[in-house]
């Protein structure tokens, strides 16, 4: 595909090699449900409802922030691309140092000047995702990011920081699971604009586990499209995908690419939700459905 470097797992002997597709929004992170009091609903009122509220409205805003101060989103937010090197062909890799983004009259139409101007933003965004938060926020804005994240998560029970741990594990930087002959890669395939999502992984603590690459947004493309994407990059005769949603769009998209899907749900009794998914769990359903695979020919 277009501005994707090859990344072609490299599978050599009985190594088997997982690829997990995450979704974000309701998955890894909660925002929408917050907002709307959904997830509180859940709870037949034992969580608070207003502040559930409070909490996503407090989240929309810093994502918001955090794209237009630093992520240029007023500037590109029209030129959603479903990754972040989709233009890296128009890149020249010009020094950015001292380049001065808001003289360059980025603007329409949509050419190939105006392309190597956004790849410059999409370099530039992908190196501050690359070192992180605390490169880019104040003193005041990382202690009210902090804050945020932690009366998130409290609330919630622990959604975010479970959420991250199984990320982890996934990754291999967690001795919970043997990782024996195995090497894994995680992607986050969501349904929102790029930049902002980009934003979200930052926030939410994912950047260390969700390299700024794996991360596609099927915005305008479907996550169809985005999964058969990352099976044409990292697909190999012993490597395993699984994708692991809320919605109904990546259970469909799994399904048509004989994929084994984890549902997640935030209704306390969900058998699948933050806290309590593990990767045992997604190893037997992936094991389960590539077994089978196996004997059917």
């Amino acid at each position: 595909m277009d501005g994707v470097v090859s990344a072609s797992a490299d599978a050599t002997g009985d190594e088997i090699v997982y690829v997990y597709i995450w979704d974000m929004d309701e998955t890894l992170i909660l925002l929408k449900s917050l907002l709307d009091g959904s997830y509180a609903g859940a709870f037949d009122g034992l969580k608070d409802h207003d502040k559930s509220i409070e909490i996503g409205k407090r989240w929309e805003n810093l994502i918001l922030e955090l794209c237009d101060e630093h992520f240029f989103y007023e500037e590109i937010e029209n030129y959603n691309e479903p990754f972040l090197t989709a233009v890296k062909e128009y890149d020249d890799g010009k020094d950015l140092t001292t380049y001065d983004f808001e003289a360059d009259c980025f603007s329409s139409p949509y050419d190939d000047l105006n392309k190597r101007k956004l790849a410059y933003r999409h370099r530039a965004i992908g190196e501050k995702y690359t070192k992180g938060l605390e490169k880019i926020l104040d003193h005041h804005m990382i202690k009210v990011w902090n804050d945020l994240y932690s009366a998130t998560d409290k609330y919630t029970d622990g959604w975010l920081s479970s959420a991250h741990k199984l990320l982890e594990e996934a990754k291999g930087k967690s001795t919970a699971e043997p990782t024996g002959k195995r090497s894994s890669i995680n992607c986050v395939v969501t349904s929102g604009s790029l930049i902002p999502s980009l934003a979200k992984c930052l926030l939410y603590r994912l950047d260390d586990v969700v390299a700024f690459e794996n991360v596609y947004s099927s915005w305008e493309v479907g996550k169809l499209q985005c999964f058969k994407w990352i099976k044409e990059r990292y697909d190999g005769p012993n490597v395993r995908f699984c994708a692991i949603g809320d919605g109904h769009e990546e259970c469909s998209a799994a399904q048509i690419m004989k994929w084994p899907f984890v549902k997640i749900e935030f209704h306390p009794d969900a058998p699948h939700r933050f806290p309590g998914l593990n990767l045992s769990t997604i190893h037997r359903l992936m094991d389960a459905v590539y077994d089978s695979a196996s004997k059917d020919g």
